[in-house]
């Protein structure tokens, strides 16, 4: 049942309750409803997410909102209370880059927005994802009221995500190329991390999982995963960098890292449920500045490449 499901069927309820039992009774709460109603009154405190194009409105309770798929201020009779805020978030953003863009873009203090995220319980958040929002807030231009709270906004991007994996049968498809939903995002992330082009996502996942199948076992050595682990940014991995004890460390652990590395759009996804075909085991952006990227299953051939990545280093 997806999330809009879930708001629907559980107001139907509340419309046809009886009025409020004696205090007695709360003592005897039925868990599975309880849990249930938490989670939609959740999503609808959460947000009103309203498709405008590309752009979703993000509505706390307190502000007025427009009936339900119907852009704010139109069709309702109603006009906007207040002037929105649009926030793009962009592919590929790491979550502590994320909430500090949210932060700076509504004034909203950042602690407020850590503290939010580490509740992925009231956030909507698939079983799936293990309460952890890293790999779930999705990249999307948001309309913010200025009366939205940081859990109403997180939630309305975990809300959307919940959208696109309906979109892209982010479940079936994981079971169709072997892999859980948590992997296939996390694969998603990193295919989002190392691809400088979407066109090449595909070959990108196709190498992730050529390695993950490798025969004897090959690690991923992904240095956009060493580099996560180790809070930092980069194309290239020092000698240092590699000596981390990290889960994140793909050069030194095999298998995949144990969660997303950031947040993926629907390319990546889609890219990782359906790999393109092929034996490659290596590829190298060997022109960083034009978004070159070339693929091989020789090593004598990557390390050719990784000479002409160096080369072009220099002269540009």
């Amino acid at each position: 049942m997806n999330i809009e499901d879930l708001l629907r069927e559980t107001l139907s309820d509340m419309a046809h309750e009886e009025p409020p039992p004696p205090p007695g009774r709360f003592l005897h709460v039925n868990g599975s409803r309880f849990r249930r109603r938490g989670l939609a009154l959740a999503a609808a405190a959460a947000v009103t997410v309203l498709a405008v194009g590309s752009t979703f409105a993000v509505q706390g309770l307190s502000s007025r909102t427009a009936a339900p798929g119907v852009p704010a201020g139109q069709g309702s009779g109603e006009t906007r209370a207040e002037t929105q805020i649009v926030v793009t978030v962009n592919e590929g953003l790491r979550l502590s880059m994320v909430l500090k863009k949210l932060s700076t873009a509504t004034g909203k203090p950042l602690e407020e927005f850590e503290r939010a995220a580490k509740d992925g319980g009231a956030l909507g958040l698939p079983a799936y994802a293990k309460g952890r929002l890293e790999g779930f807030a999705y990249p999307a231009t948001y309309e913010v009221s200025p009366t939205s709270s940081p859990e109403e906004i997180l939630a309305a991007m975990v809300a959307r995500f919940r959208s696109v994996a309906e979109d892209t049968d982010l479940v079936e498809g994981a079971k169709r190329v072997g892999r859980t939903p948590l992997e296939i995002m996390i694969i998603a992330s990193i295919v989002q991390a190392e691809s400088f082009d979407k066109r090449d996502m595909p070959k990108v996942a196709r190498v992730i999982y050529n390695r993950l199948n490798h025969t004897p076992e090959m690690r991923l050595m992904m240095d956009s995963t060493l580099m996560y682990g180790l809070n930092k940014y980069g194309l290239e991995a020092s000698h240092k960098d590699l000596q981390s004890r990290s889960p994140y460390n793909t050069y030194a652990r095999l298998g995949l890292p144990p969660g997303p590395i950031d947040n993926p759009g629907a390319d990546a996804i889609e890219a990782t449920l359906n790999p393109a075909a092929g034996n490659w085991l290596w590829f190298v952006t060997t022109d960083p500045k034009k978004g070159v990227t070339k693929f091989t299953d020789s090593e004598s051939e990557y390390f050719k490449l990784r000479e002409e990545y160096h080369k072009n280093l220099k002269t540009g």
